[in-house]
């Protein structure tokens, strides 16, 4: 069986101010077939459970680029095109094939394509025709259109946020696949609008319990896969809102009732999945009135995962200003205050000038007396699904009473090693500051003793009724409140 694999996709934020263009998809990765099956990016790996199913089967497996871009502002035309056009060229090369797996993540909004990710399974399936096998492995933070379900016969979403499942579903799209171009099963999808945006957490409850049982009715009484997605809130599309997708084994009846069941029982959560978001200064109180350690403060307004810049002061204002002692923050995206810190060196004191430079969202920058403390070239940290995630050079500063990661390569943290591989004792540390909404509770939850997601200004606010939506439907909710 010859099959033909790639990746395409980023999550826009339409509100961010920094275009997407065809250098951010080039990154690590990029080119598939010189990249170890270990060192594949989180979006590689539909590639890498396809190479291990291969080596396993003795299909013949022909590899696109693996282009994928974080999270930013919207798209640059030519760029998406581009990339598109490559991806097509290179099944062109390829046919003919038996079978077609994308990995994509589903939010992509360039210039001139309002849903890029459907134009381009749309443009797959007009060339491989509606005999050959169409599969893709989405994000849960996608807008999952009409168009995208009606190109493809298969569809899998990621379950778990943080996405801790992204092999694992690759692996589920595979086998499922396998099943259907073998006769095995016929894949049946029914998609349903739940008419909500929230952001569903399975790291707690209501949504821990409810992914749970979505996973023990898969591969049971005729149920092939069961996926929600949820939507990104920071992307004004007219798709945007969460939707059920429930694929079952010919049994279109079976997959609709199952979206009217299942459906119903996740609208009546939809208030309880998204944490409260306490202010910058209840949050830092709250914090420092707990007689324990390790208290985390998720940024989430400026996590770079989200589009943001990576690069607000809010926070760090706050602390300095209250002379707050033993936090540490990152990473800050300041490549030019890092850039000084490797020039100075370590045990250097010398002013910076640190954040602020984006946009408004940023705040203003900050002029700080900072204590170089270590300086590294070509950092990294655990990223999601086991893989790793690039920082760039990175600078350690201490500030007063706070240390902080400034790192060239504008990415959220990720990985708890974020900060002990620059000697940080987390356990020892009262105010955690991560800049990310949800991706650091996999590697920061078991070691915090409380998590607080903070409320600031930035591109991706909790409260999505500050957005200035222009495309989105008014009528879901929380926007129709």
């Amino acid at each position: 069986m010859r099959i033909f694999t790639a990746t395409l996709g980023t999550e826009t934020n339409t509100f961010a101010p920094m275009p997407t263009g065809l250098a951010d998809f080039q990154g690590p990765g990029y080119d598939a077939s010189k990249t170890s099956t270990e060192k594949l990016p989180a979006f590689g790996q539909l590639c890498r459970a396809l190479r291990e199913r291969a080596a396993e089967s003795g299909w013949t497996l022909i590899e696109g680029k693996i282009a994928f871009a974080g999270p930013s502002g919207i798209t640059v035309r030519g760029a998406y095109e581009q990339l598109r056009d490559q991806l097509l060229a290179d099944l062109k090369a390829a046919m003919p094939v038996d079978a077609v797996l994308l990995q994509i993540h589903g939010a992509m909004i360039a210039e001139g394509y309002e849903d890029a990710e459907g134009d381009l399974l749309t443009r797959v399936r007009a060339m491989i025709g509606a005999k050959v096998f169409l599969g893709a492995e989405l994000d849960p933070h996608c807008h999952l259109s009409a168009q995208k379900i009606g190109a493809v016969d298969l569809m899998v979403l990621f379950k778990e946020y943080p996405h801790t499942d992204i092999y694992d579903r690759a692996r589920d799209l595979v086998r499922l696949s396998e099943d259907a171009i073998a006769g095995r099963t016929k894949p049946v999808m029914r998609l349903r609008d739940l008419g909500f945006i929230s952001l569903i957490h399975t790291s707690r409850e209501p949504a821990r319990g409810l992914v749970d049982r979505l996973l023990a009715r898969e591969g049971k009484d005729g149920v092939l896969s069961i996926s929600i997605a949820h939507g990104f809130p920071w992307g004004d599309s007219p798709d945007l809102g969460t939707r059920l997708l429930v694929v079952t084994d010919g049994d279109a009846a079976k997959a609709e009732r199952l979206c009217l069941e299942i459906g119903d029982e996740i609208i009546a959560l939809r208030e309880k999945f998204a944490p409260p978001f306490p202010e910058v200064d209840e949050a830092i109180t709250r914090g420092l009135a707990s007689n324990r350690m390790s208290i985390v403060l998720a940024d989430s307004a400026d996590n770079p995962g989200a589009g943001a810049g990576g690069d607000s002061t809010f926070i760090l204002a706050r602390l300095l200003a209250r002379k707050v002692e033993n936090t540490v923050l990152g990473p800050l995206w300041d490549p030019v205050a890092v850039s000084f810190c490797h020039q100075a060196g370590v045990g250097a004191t010398l002013r910076l000038r640190i954040g602020g430079k984006v946009s408004s969202f940023s705040g203003p920058p900050l002029d700080v007396t900072a204590e170089v403390l270590a300086v590294k070239k070509s950092a990294m940290q655990d990223g999601l699904s086991g893989t790793i995630a690039p920082l760039g050079d990175v600078a350690v500063v201490q500030i007063d009473g706070v240390k902080v990661v400034l790192n060239a390569y504008r990415t959220q943290g990720f990985g708890t090693n974020l900060f002990t591989q620059f000697g940080i004792d987390l356990a020892d540390t009262k105010l955690i500051v991560v800049k990310s909404s949800q991706h650091f509770h996999a590697s920061f939850g078991p070691i915090a003793s409380e998590v607080i997601y903070v409320e600031t200004p930035g591109v991706a606010p909790g409260n999505y009724r500050s957005l200035p939506y222009k495309r989105a439907r008014k009528t879901i909710w929380p926007l129709n409140g």
